[in-house]
């Protein structure tokens, strides 16, 4: 079975036609291609520098927490005056209160728009009268203002017999207050 060149002709043309569409076709899949590889790798970007940014802010926050707390255990941090109601102090939880009364105890910290802070608050447990309990709570921050890490420390000094035992209970606040 032999072809004639008539039909030859006509099968090179077809297949002449064809490849540039498809060319045109593998092109535009490696640009689409290329576009979301793109755009993926802009995307994990940002997500690394928002956690590094949230890093930042903790350690802020956890380091101002150490320092309050062992300033306020060795007494170098003099403790505010007696808890008069019980039940967990709420001071920290209103913006204008906690910006009045904390003390910065670090001069900077590196990368952060604004230096660490913490508030101390004394708090009376009712179960344990002859202890003094405080409430430590930490605010580190980030490259921005916006990034924030709430840290907290519940402090409690109890004198037994010549010793004195210090107990300290770490908690991550969630939802910074406003």
């Amino acid at each position: 079975m032999k072809m004639s060149l008539r039909g030859k002709r006509r099968t090179l043309a077809t297949a002449r036609g064809v490849a540039l569409p498809v060319v045109l076709l593998v092109v535009a899949m490696m640009l689409a291609t290329s576009a979301a590889w793109f755009e993926a790798a802009l995307l994990a970007r940002r997500n690394a520098d928002a956690v590094a940014d949230h890093l930042q802010a903790f350690h802020a926050a956890d380091a101002a927490l150490v320092l309050c707390s062992r300033a306020l255990t060795n007494g170098s941090l003099a403790p505010p005056a007696a808890a008069t109601q019980s039940g967990e102090p709420q001071a920290w939880r209103r913006q204008d209160s906690f910006e009045r009364q904390t003390v910065a105890p670090l001069a900077a910290w590196p990368g952060s728009v604004r230096t660490p802070q913490c508030l101390v608050e004394a708090w009376r447990i009712d179960s344990r009268p002859l202890a003094r309990a405080y409430l430590v709570t930490a605010r580190g921050f980030g490259a921005s203002e916006d990034t924030q890490s709430w840290l907290q420390d519940q402090l409690v000094i109890e004198a037994e017999g010549d010793a004195t035992r210090v107990e300290h209970h770490w908690r991550y606040v969630v939802a910074r207050p406003f």
